[in-house]
C-alpha cells in the first residue's frame, strides 16, 4: 500500500549555510505579510464602502486567496517589496504564501462550519523573533548524497546531516519511495530537515493474528494492558522540572526584550532562553521516544487494539491535574496506533468517549451509577468481582472487539449507562457506545446520535 509518511533528520550547518537558511525563512516571513496586509486592506476597504452604502456590484474587486492567485499578486510587486528577491529560491516566497492561503482558508472553512473542531482564528503577521524559521521546497533539486551524510537542496546546495539517512536512501534507490518536498525547520535549538515521501510499503501481519488488546490510559500508569501489563508513566516533565525552574529563574533575571519600548533582549538573556528551550526539547524528545516505541510494540503484537476517544482538552480543564494530563501525551499515543495499525496489518477501534468502561463490570457487565476518581479499586455489587480499577477498564475495551465483530458494520452491543451519570437512582437508558473516525478532529457526535455511528476500522 502506498502511504505519506516524513522522514526527520538533524543538520550540522556551517555559520554561512545557517545564514542562507535564516535568510530563506526570512523571505517566507516577508512573502507572508505582504500578502496578509494586502488581503486585509481588500477587505477593510470593502467593509468600508458597503457602510457608505455602496451596491455590491460596485464595491473594490475582491482578492483571492489561493496560492495561485497570491503568488501571481507578488511577482508583479516582488520587484519592489523584495529588491533581494533573486538571491533566495522562489521556494521561499512560495512557503509563506502557502502558509498563508492555508490559514485564510481554515478560516473560512472554520466561520461556514465547513470546518469541524475549535474555532480557527484570523491568520496574524509573523514576527521576526517569535515566529519559528521554516521553509518548504517542493521543487527543484531535492536528493540525498551517495555517502548518505548529506543532502542537496535548491539554493542551499549541499547541506551536511547529523545522522545517517540510509533508510531513506535504500528505499529512493529501490524505488519504494519517492520524495514529494523537503522542510527545513529550526527546532529546540538546532535545524532540522523533514522529508515528505510516498512510501510504497509491503503488506504486513502482526505477530499475533488473532490476539485483541484494550489500552487503558492514565496518569498513575501511562497505559494499562487487558494482558495485564502495566506501562509505567515516565513523568519526563516532572523529571525535568527543577532544572527548568532553575533555567526559568536565570532567564527572568536577564535583560529581555520589551515591546513597549522596542527594547532587544541582551546576549545573556538569548543564551539563557535558548538554554531553556533545550531543555524543553529534550523532555518533548523523551515522551516521544518512549511513546513510539510502545505504540510500535502494541500494532506490530495485536491484531487488534481498542482504545477510549478521550476528551483530553475537557481534561486539561483540572487545574490540579492538567501538567500530568499534558506530559503523559494521551492524543499523541493516539494518533500513532491510528497509522502504525494499519502499516502492520491490523485495525484500532475507539470506544465513545462516554462508553463507561471503568463503570462497568468485566465480569458480570453490571454498570455502577458513580465511581469516584479516588476509588483504584474496582468492587461489583452484583458478583463481589474485586480487581484493579484501570485492569478492569482494559478488559471492558477489548471485549468490544468482539461486540464489533458480532454486530458488523451496526453498532455494538449496549451496556446500561447514560451519557452524565445522575446523582442517585437507577440508570434506565441503554446507549449504544458510539465512536470517532480516526485522524479527524473535532467534538464526538452527542449521546442522541451515538447510535449511527460503529466502531472504525483501520487495514
Amino acid at each position: 500500500m502506498k502511504t505519506i509518511q516524513a522522514y526527520r533528520y538533524a543538520l550540522d550547518l556551517t555559520p554561512g549555510q545557517e545564514r542562507d537558511v535564516y535568510a530563506h525563512a526570512g523571505a517566507a516571513r516577508v512573502a507572508h505579510n505582504w500578502a496578509l496586509a494586502r488581503v486585509k486592506a481588500v477587505m477593510g476597504q470593502r467593509t468600508a464602502e458597503r457602510s457608505y452604502g455602496i451596491a455590491d456590484g460596485q464595491l473594490t474587486a475582491s482578492m483571492s486567496w489561493t496560492l495561485p492567485a497570491l503568488r501571481k499578486a507578488w511577482n508583479v510587486v516582488k520587484a519592489d517589496v523584495a529588491p533581494w528577491w533573486g538571491e533566495v529560491s522562489k521556494e521561499a516566497f512560495s512557503t509563506g504564501l502557502d502558509a498563508l492561503a492555508r490559514g485564510l482558508k481554515n478560516w473560512a472553512d472554520s466561520r461556514t462550519g465547513k470546518r469541524a473542531g475549535r474555532p480557527v482564528g484570523f491568520p496574524r503577521f509573523r514576527s521576526r523573533r517569535r515566529t519559528t524559521p521554516s521553509v518548504r521546497f517542493t521543487t527543484g533539486a531535492i536528493r540525498i548524497e551517495p555517502d548518505r551524510m548529506h543532502i542537496v537542496l535548491p539554493r542551499l546546495g549541499r547541506l551536511k546531516l547529523h545522522e545517517s539517512a540510509r533508510k531513506l536512501a535504500r528505499r529512493v534507490e529501490a524505488g519504494t519511495a519517492r520524495i514529494m518536498s523537503a522542510t527545513v525547520r529550526r527546532d529546540g535549538g538546532r535545524w532540522h530537515v523533514a522529508f515528505t515521501v510516498e512510501v510504497e510499503r509491503a503488506e504486513c501481519v502482526p505477530a499475533r493474528p488473532a490476539s485483541v488488546v484494550g489500552v487503558d490510559v492514565g496518569i498513575k500508569h501511562l497505559a494499562v494492558l487487558s494482558t495485564g501489563e502495566v506501562v509505567d508513566n515516565p513523568r519526563h516533565l516532572v523529571a525535568a522540572q527543577a532544572r527548568l525552574r532553575t533555567l526559568g529563574r536565570a532567564l527572568a533575571r536577564k535583560t529581555g526584550p520589551d515591546r513597549r519600548t522596542d527594547r532587544r533582549p541582551s546576549k545573556r538573556w538569548d543564551r539563557a532562553a535558548a538554554r531553556l528551550g533545550r531543555a524543553h526539547t529534550r523532555v518533548a524528545n523523551l515522551r516521544r521516544d518512549g511513546l513510539h516505541k510502545l505504540t510500535t510494540r502494541l500494532a506490530g503484537t495485536h491484531a487488534t487494539v481498542v482504545v477510549e476517544d478521550l476528551n483530553v482538552i475537557g481534561m486539561l480543564a483540572n487545574r490540579r491535574l492538567a501538567r500530568h494530563i499534558a506530559d503523559a501525551g494521551f492524543a499523541e499515543l493516539r494518533r500513532q496506533l491510528a497509522y502504525k495499525a494499519g502499516w502492520n496489518g491490523g485495525r484500532l477501534l475507539m470506544a465513545d468517549r462516554w462508553y463507561p468502561s471503568s463503570k462497568t463490570c468485566s465480569g458480570c457487565g453490571a454498570v455502577k451509577t458513580k465511581l469516584a476518581l479516588h476509588e483504584r479499586e474496582y468492587t461489583c455489587d452484583a458478583c463481589g468481582l474485586v480487581i484493579d480499577r484501570d485492569r478492569n477498564a482494559s478488559l471492558n475495551l477489548a471485549a468490544l472487539a468482539a461486540e464489533y465483530d458480532t454486530a458488523g458494520s451496526g453498532p455494538v452491543a449496549a451496556r446500561e449507562a447514560d451519557q452524565k451519570t445522575r446523582a442517585r437512582g437507577q440508570v434506565a437508558v441503554k446507549r449504544e457506545p458510539g465512536t470517532t473516525t480516526i485522524g479527524q478532529t473535532g467534538t464526538v457526535p452527542p449521546q442522541g446520535r451515538t447510535t449511527d455511528h460503529a466502531l472504525t476500522r483501520v487495514h
